[in-house]
């Protein structure tokens, strides 16, 4: 009879302090910086100032940075129902008896998320590009050219078209995910709901959604997070433009830590989105724990 082979504690140790150090360092160190330089007039190089909680009582007060958080929840909002939304439904079809190739679909599916996020911002200026974007010339090519508009210019309309480019990118890694749950669940589950008279719908909200509740909530997680934390596309398309109509908590951080060389003040915005994600991810799965009591009960 076969023995697991158990490492002692020393070997296991050692394993892990390398990645430790690492983790401590490219984590903890750079958030504890931060919280300390938040404290601080800093404009950068050597010289700085305690002030005490001057940045934080103007953080509190200050609009861009709530209007900025606003942004991210609209993000966060729009990415749920369009990032896990549409990978749950795409997974339903690829599971069906009748689609072909399963594989293919999953690996053409997952591709875009490895694509950088500042190459998929490129792309998608491109797509709303006013003269040479794909959008404006199918509305020409349909005969309603009145409708073309420079896109990424329209203040009402620019956080959704610089969410449709998150959406897009990461529907893949969440049906990757939704898959391997589905996966694990045993087919006959499926064969006597079908035997029952349940039809493919009444499988998807009956069966497959209470089973895999906890892999969702994982993807609700990593998507607020995600989200909350969002840059890079957003820093290619607009900048946080026109105006403040596209700014997020990120690229405010960016502005004010950079471009006007305010540390201090850029160090506590970061503190501000740290908290801000904690208490978001913390709200929603208490909600969603609230949610599922219930219907347990």
């Amino acid at each position: 009879m076969l023995q697991a082979i158990k490492p002692k504690k020393r070997v296991v140790f050692a394993y892990l302090v390398i990645p430790t150090i690492l983790f401590v360092f490219a984590v903890f160190v750079p958030l504890v910086t931060a919280l300390v330089n938040s404290f601080y007039e800093w404009k950068g190089g050597p010289n700085k100032t305690f002030n005490g909680l001057t940045n934080y009582n103007t953080l509190i007060h200050d609009p861009t940075f709530w209007l900025s958080f606003r942004h991210n929840l609209f993000l966060v909002a729009v990415c749920i129902i369009g990032q896990i939304g549409i990978a749950f439904i795409l997974v339903l079809m690829i599971n069906s008896r009748l689609v072909k190739l399963k594989g293919i679909h999953r690996t053409f599916g997952f591709f875009p998320s490895t694509i950088a996020a500042v190459s998929i911002g490129f792309i998608w200026t491109m797509i709303y590009d006013y003269k040479r974007g794909i959008i404006n010339w199918f509305l020409a090519a349909i005969g309603r050219g009145d409708l073309q508009k420079v896109w990424l210019n329209e203040e009402k309309l620019v956080m959704l078209l610089v969410a449709i480019p998150l959406v897009w990118q990461w529907i893949g890694y969440y049906m990757v995910i939704i898959l391997s749950a589905i996966s694990s669940i045993d087919t006959e589950i499926f064969e006597v709901a079908e035997l029952d008279g349940a039809n493919a719908f009444q499988r998807a909200i009956y069966i497959v959604l209470p089973l895999i509740k906890n892999t969702l909530l994982v993807c609700i997680t990593l998507c607020i997070a995600g989200n909350m934390k969002a840059f890079d596309n957003i820093y290619v398309m607009t900048s946080g433009g026109p105006g403040n109509a596209s700014m997020v908590m990120a690229m405010y951080g960016y502005n004010i830590s950079f471009n006007q060389s305010n540390l201090g003040y850029g160090s506590t915005i970061s503190v501000g989105i740290f908290v801000m994600s904690l208490l978001v991810i913390g709200g929603s799965q208490w909600i969603i724990g609230l949610l599922t009591k219930d219907k347990e009960a």
